[in-house]
């Protein structure tokens, strides 16, 4: 099925080029870092995580949305995702790619990922995130190539696939959860030190990942002339809600802890986001354009977007926007100030950095692309006639 990707209209190819020159651009920039090291990111002795990482946990959450899908229809045999699944597993696969790629990029010298192999700690919450982030990665791999290609011969899925796909369900659970870890188990982060950071994680997961996917069958619909079914899109739309809503009360929950203990190390890090902390504000314009796009989208997503679907596609993209800044910017960079010592250092990427960041992001657009583009080939010709070029 591979050749379907290497075919399509000249939109397509157009689509496709655009992202090869931004990965070549990524890969240059890529190269400069590994010449140079990491002194060419914002990063320092005070932030030794940045954007690279701050990428990785939000995608991670994107990847393990994909459940949402799974759950409904192979074990609720919910009919109406039968068109969609597919395209849930392989927005997992272009994640976990992009998560492990900016894992990667962030270890300066990309051998140093040999020692999680051949110096193995179990103790250690990041060889436990190897495993789970591998291991989702085939599991996907697996069972969305497997189904696809039944569906393309016009037979059902073999019964050895079955056990492998409910094992995705647990193993989408595991990876946000061993991720959250990575982060709760640091004491002197109070911003990290609670333990309802790994149900933060997945809320906004279920919600952001399932956003992101409105997005792209909604473009998949228009540019590729496959619509996956409204009833669908109106199942995951509420999903996508409920999930939101949760997210926005852990967040509330966080402030009330935070605030009405009266703590003042545990404040610090809320009040930089928000309103700043001793002249420092570089989060402040960010967090609260989340705010207002979260509150924002639920809104819309409870009202007009019943009965519009241009304002679901906006409130879809809203919700996105708000939960990638949460996660991709806020969380981590706040996470860092003040610094144990109670000093404050704040975080910019450079130049460099976000070009490598851009390099990875189409790196994953690439193969969502291309896979996309197979799952469409195969679900709209029916089985046995000979696909066009321009599918």
């Amino acid at each position: 099925m591979l050749e379907k990707a290497l075919t399509g209209s000249a939109r397509y190819k157009t689509w496709m080029l655009f992202l090869a020159v931004i990965i070549g651009l990524g890969f240059l920039a890529y190269l400069r870092q590994f010449q140079t090291g990491l002194t060419l990111t914002g990063m320092s002795r005070d932030v030794s995580w940045g954007i690279y990482i701050a990428q990785f946990t939000f995608l991670v959450g994107v990847a393990a949305s994909a459940v949402m899908l799974v759950i409904p229809y192979y074990l609720h045999d919910y009919k109406a995702f039968g068109k969609i699944v597919i395209f849930g597993e392989f927005l997992a696969i272009a994640s976990v790619v992009m998560c492990m790629l900016f894992i990667v990029v962030d270890l300066g010298q990309p051998m140093r990922l040999l020692n999680v192999i051949l110096h193995p700690t179990p103790g250690s919450v990041l060889f436990w995130d190897m495993i789970v982030l591998n291991g989702y990665l085939g599991l996907n791999l697996l069972c969305g190539w497997v189904v696809l290609e039944c569906e393309r011969k016009d037979v059902p899925p073999p019964k050895w696939i079955k056990p492998f796909i409910y094992l995705s369900i647990p193993w989408a659970i595991s990876i946000h959860t061993v991720t959250a870890f990575l982060y709760a188990g640091l004491p002197g982060r109070h911003l990290w030190l609670t333990a309802i950071l790994a149900p933060r994680f997945l809320a906004s997961a279920f919600s952001s990942g399932p956003a992101l996917l409105i997005i792209l069958v909604f473009i998949v619909r228009k540019y590729a002339n496959y619509d996956v079914g409204s009833k669908a899109i109106r199942t995951l739309a509420t999903i996508v809600t409920y999930a939101a809503i949760a997210n926005v009360f852990f967040m509330g929950l966080e402030f009330f802890t935070v605030f009405y203990s009266n703590i003042p190390s545990h404040e610090h890090a809320l009040t930089y986001m928000f309103v700043g902390l001793h002249g420092y504000n570089n989060l402040v314009p960010f967090m609260w354009t989340s705010a207002v796009l979260a509150i924002g989208s639920i809104l819309l997503l409870l009202t007009k977007a019943k009965k519009s679907e241009g304002i679901l596609f906006l409130a879809c993209i809203m919700l996105f926007t708000s939960f990638w800044i949460d996660k991709g910017i806020g969380l981590i960079l706040g996470g860092f100030v003040p610094t144990p010592t109670e000093h404050v250092t704040e975080y910019l990427p450079k130049a460099n950095e976000i070009m490598i960041t851009l390099g990875v992001w189409a790196i994953g657009f690439f193969i969502l692309s291309a896979l996309y583009k197979i799952a469409v080939s195969v679900k709209s010709v029916p089985a046995h006639a000979e696909p066009s070029k321009e599918a």
